[in-house]
């Protein structure tokens, strides 16, 4: 089965329209998606929702800072007019707003000049603000050559444009996304410092583990496997699309049915 619960459109810091992410999961043939970009909701009513039935699944992304990791968590199956997350992203997006004012600050200062003003260009009006908006008028004022080079050498922790992010607790999106009657999944947990989060989260009311994820190897995602069935999680799939020439493998993931099971039951 094809499918892709984490992907990412112009409405945060991807670059496709949603209308163009559609045209690629038809492409792909992906039987079911979500798009979850980080603190907004807004591309979904750039979408026909009625004609898409069940294939499509509401879902956010929220960054969540804890124990010096930075923790991503999914949510699905939430009513889009929740009043229990859109005051949580609203939040975040002040924080990332305020967060990318100090890069453009510190960059300054050490000689790459590049304005708040040049980053907010970079992005959707109103949508939140991320390091890829960053590296982008990085790239435009011909500091360096691409987003990879600004993220390994500018952006990264020591370098002049880092700030180190001060975001939610996990604990408490992992609580909010389950009291707007959503499902609470750890995004791609290869990326942690630190494994035992999963389990901590888990005791906290996570639900859901991103097992199936581009760059997780075959013995990482078999022992996220046994983790999700330890902690009793279900399991989940994405690609984390944001952009064709940055995500070579595009979008869908190939994913067996029966381990996407469990998280159908919960989503109903």
């Amino acid at each position: 089965m094809i499918v892709d619960f984490h992907t990412h459109t112009l409405h945060s810091d991807g670059t496709q329209a949603p209308a163009e992410l559609l045209r690629k999961l038809d492409a792909r043939g992906v039987e079911r998606f979500a798009i979850t970009d980080h603190d907004a909701l807004e591309a979904y009513a750039a979408l026909d929702l009625g004609s898409l039935g069940d294939r499509v699944i509401v879902g956010v992304e929220i960054n969540t800072t804890y124990r010096r990791n930075e923790v991503h968590v999914l949510g699905y199956g939430f009513p889009l007019d929740s009043p229990v997350l859109r005051p949580v992203l609203e939040r975040n997006a002040d924080e990332r707003e305020r967060r990318v004012r100090i890069m453009a600050e510190q960059l300054t200062a050490a000689g790459y000049d590049v304005s708040f003003e040049d980053i907010r260009a970079e992005s959707t009006p109103g949508s939140p603000l991320g390091r890829p908006h960053v590296a982008r008028a990085l790239i435009r004022r011909g500091h360096t050559d691409s987003i990879e080079g600004a993220f390994r050498s500018l952006l990264r922790r020591g370098g002049p444009g880092y700030v180190p992010s001060t975001y939610m607790d996990p604990r408490d999106a992992v609580r909010l996304i389950r009291e707007s009657g959503g499902v609470a999944v750890l995004a791609h947990p290869g990326r942690l410092d630190d494994y035992a989060i999963i389990g901590e989260l888990a005791n906290e009311g996570l639900q859901g583990l991103e097992v199936f994820y581009p760059t997780h190897s075959s013995a990482q995602r078999a022992h996220f496997r046994e983790l999700a069935q330890r902690h009793g999680l279900v399991m989940t799939g994405g690609s984390d699309f944001h952009d064709q020439r940055y995500n070579k493998g595009g979008v869908g993931m190939e994913v067996a049915p029966r381990d996407l099971e469990g998280f159908f039951q919960l989503l109903g």
